[in-house]
């Protein structure tokens, strides 16, 4: 019985480390630009990453988007996301397929409306 593995029997579950922004950013095309992410604990709240600069490591940098409030942006200009580092990111995938769903409405309409 002293061979096996007595932890085994009484270690908790291990926790899923929660990501930072670049961390959920580094799976999304073009390292997120375009897409809305949000700090975990926001509600409907989200940022639209308009520019990134990273890192030589990958996983920390400065990052900049447009506020976005209930789906509608707040502000105009992109400005510089606080708590980038944080371990409390998540993406936000209705948004986006909301907003290329508006992209390409536009040029559906462009082009049935050429003469």
């Amino acid at each position: 019985m002293s061979a096996e593995n007595p932890k085994n029997e009484t270690s908790k579950p291990k926790r899923r480390k929660k990501k930072n922004l670049f961390e959920v950013a580094q799976f999304l095309p073009n390292w997120g630009i375009g897409y809305h992410m949000a700090k975990s604990h926001w509600a409907n709240v989200s940022y639209e990453i308009t520019k990134i600069n990273l890192y030589k490591d990958g996983r920390h940098g400065k990052a900049w988007g447009i506020a976005h409030k209930d789906g509608l942006p707040i502000a105009d200009a992109p400005k510089k996301i606080s708590g980038v580092h944080k371990r409390c990111w998540k993406y936000i995938p209705s948004l986006a397929i909301s907003i290329e769903g508006k992209e390409s409405s536009p040029k559906t309409n462009r082009n049935c409306c050429k003469d």
